[in-house]
């Protein structure tokens, strides 16, 4: 094809796209600094890391020999653009627009202020995840290796930062944290979560925890676990009231479980077997487990059901 031809072409193509950019779509914003950054919001959160665990995550921007006065430099710079963030997303929730510019910047400082202060009181609560991690899962070697290594335990932690904000009414930037430790680890703990000490999530892939969860203390959850909404099907309106499960304290809850629902709580040092579903409330001190499901085994022309399999001579059980 012609050169000059393919060039007319092209630039039909790009002045179409061009237009679709009429303002009356959602999509069509197309100013990149007046929302909070992305790259950012994700560098902020590593960086915190360097606070909560000052000895396991380094900071390369600055040389010092005092490793206090490092971390008191590295606060102050984490304290300034986190507080830009803030700034840019308080013009994305509920007061969208009814700021000023100076009310914005007082608002923004107040809130990093606030969420500096609560910043001892996280590293407790996390050191007591820490704890219940040891003590929770006997593979555990040591607790740098759990610091280092372990995905329960850096979703719990973003968790834990991302939920102050929230609590703060701070648009956006909590969920973009929590989101960042979903990708990274295959947990999502909505913000809005209550949850309280001695966390313990073994393994942790595919586990879900919604935004009105309450969860107790001394809980412990394995991979695969949704703590959700009964129905989600009232959208918007459902909005700010209690969807998903309360979790009492000293529960245990196994592989591939459901429990779904508002108004369904889990009583306290009750224990929820693998792959059971609950949409109802469970009394304290209650084991909930599924019946074993019939398997059917087929070698050649013969075919064994699973309670033939566990009588006679098989050396293996169906669990």
């Amino acid at each position: 094809m012609n050169e000059i031809i393919k060039g007319e072409e092209i630039d039909q193509i790009v002045q179409r796209i061009l237009e679709s950019f009429d303002g009356e779509k959602n999509i069509d914003e197309i100013n990149i600094f007046n929302k909070p950054d992305k790259t950012e919001v994700h560098a902020l959160i590593q960086d915190l890391f360097g606070i909560i665990y000052p000895g396991y995550f380094r900071d390369r921007s600055y040389k010092t020999y005092n490793p206090k006065n490092s971390l008191a430099v590295s606060i102050e710079d984490i304290f300034y653009h986190l507080e830009k963030q803030v700034y840019l997303a308080l013009d994305y929730g509920p007061k969208r627009g009814a700021y000023t510019e100076e009310e914005r910047k007082k608002e923004s400082y107040r809130i990093c202020r606030a969420f500096f202060d609560r910043i001892p009181m996280i590293r407790e609560y996390i050191e007591t995840d820490l704890l219940a991690t040891l003590d929770g899962d006997p593979a555990a070697g040591c607790f740098e290796e759990i610091i280092l290594a372990y995905p329960g335990l850096m979703a719990i932690t973003v968790y834990r930062l991302a939920h102050e904000l929230y609590v703060e009414q701070v648009p956006v930037l909590p969920r973009l944290m929590t989101e960042w430790a979903h990708s990274k680890t295959g947990i999502d703990i909505h913000p809005g979560a209550t949850i309280g000490k001695y966390f313990f999530i073994d393994h942790g892939t595919g586990i879900v925890v919604g935004e009105t969860s309450i969860i107790g203390k001394n809980v412990k959850i394995y991979q695969g676990v949704t703590i959700g909404a009964l129905s989600t099907r009232g959208g918007q309106k459902l909005s700010g009231k209690k969807r998903h499960p309360t979790i009492c304290d000293n529960v245990t809850i196994y592989a591939g479980a459901s429990i779904l629902g508002g108004d369904t709580v889990i009583g306290e040092n009750a224990v929820i077997g693998g792959n059971t579903f609950i949409t109802r409330s469970v009394e304290p001190n209650t084991r909930v487990s599924m019946k074993n499901l019939e398997m059917e085994y087929q070698s050649g022309n013969s075919k064994r059901k699973s309670e033939e399999l566990l009588q006679g001579d098989a050396w293996y059980y169906i669990i």
